[in-house]
């Protein structure tokens, strides 16, 4: 369904977004509340709905539900993404008033690595079928490993990329702001908030292997998968602020997402021989996470009397 022209049209809303966000919605500093970040997350997910009826209304059902089950899963996966965040921003101590920034900058160099991963893994499932049972197996995998291997403590200070820019860049003792670089006695020198950006847009393309995979388990239209991707990244960032205080508390979240992959994965592997329809992919995942959430939140009263 991705015609050139509605290629052109959604790209040019999402630079339109990200530019009204940048430029005049959080053109200052401040740190976002809960009101604010909930009133863009009912933004995004009104504006994710209505382009599903236009899907609708434009596709037929099959896509309309093809977009809504890969928005679920890239949101669902996302929630990983905002835990990493929460370990960063603490780890570097950022500044509760430009964390907004570091996250619309990162999610900008988000759409655009997604958009070339979206675009190689289209090319290749349709040259070479046998990538659907490599990245099932390996969606089946990355599920179980989630699922038991050992939580430890992340060091996001000791990423490669991190270290490697700290050595070969000149960078500032101190943060400057929301600046990325700077210039001291006429030399360009990079801040910390820039470092800080590199580890983020790392982290999201470590990620996106698993998450990109499973919409590719739903749908082979890359149109579908790029917008259900870039409608959940762009309420990425105000979803970050309003689960930010809470995060810790889904305790059974990480056994809801690692349900979800295996799922999708055993999908992709079984595809040849068995069929299950998109609804009723969005039924198991819709419900993988319902009873995942309901778990959390059911857990909290007994935490809180011990």
């Amino acid at each position: 369904m991705g015609t050139p022209l509605r290629w052109l049209v959604f790209n040019l809303f999402v630079v339109a977004a990200i530019t009204l966000d940048l430029k005049i919605f959080h053109k200052r500093p401040h740190k976002i509340g809960v009101r604010e970040a909930l009133t863009w997350s009912l933004l995004w997910v009104g504006l994710s709905v209505l382009f599903g009826l236009g899907v609708l209304y434009s596709s037929g059902h099959q896509p309309t539900l093809e977009f809504f089950t890969g928005y679920l899963i890239e949101k669902a996966l996302s929630v990983d993404n905002l835990f990493l965040f929460l370990v960063i921003f603490r780890a570097f101590a950022v500044d509760e008033r430009i964390q907004h920034r570091i996250l619309e900058w990162g999610i900008l160099g988000a759409l655009v690595m997604r958009g070339g991963m979206i675009a190689a893994g289209t090319a290749l499932i349709e040259r070479f079928n046998w990538v659907m049972y490599i990245l099932g197996a390996f969606l089946v995998y990355a599920g179980l490993h989630m699922l038991f291997a050992k939580k430890e403590e992340i060091h996001p200070e000791q990423n490669f990329l991190f270290r490697f820019a700290s050595r070969h860049l000149r960078v500032t003792h101190g943060y400057h702001g929301e600046h990325f670089f700077v210039r001291e006695q006429g030399a360009l020198f990079a801040t910390p908030l820039f470092l800080v950006l590199l580890v983020v847009e790392i982290t999201d393309v470590t990620l996106a292997i698993d998450s990109i995979p499973a919409i590719f388990g739903i749908t082979r239209d890359p149109f579908i998968v790029y917008t259900s991707n870039v409608f959940a990244l762009l309420g990425l960032r105000a979803m970050y602020f309003l689960l930010a205080n809470i995060l810790g508390r889904l305790h059974y979240l990480t056994a809801g997402l690692s349900g979800v992959l295996i799922f999708i994965g055993g999908k992709m592997i079984a595809e040849r021989w068995v069929h299950i329809p998109v609804h009723i992919s969005l039924g198991v995942v819709g419900g993988m996470l319902l009873v995942a959430l309901l778990a959390s939140l059911l857990k909290q009263p007994a935490q809180q009397k011990t």
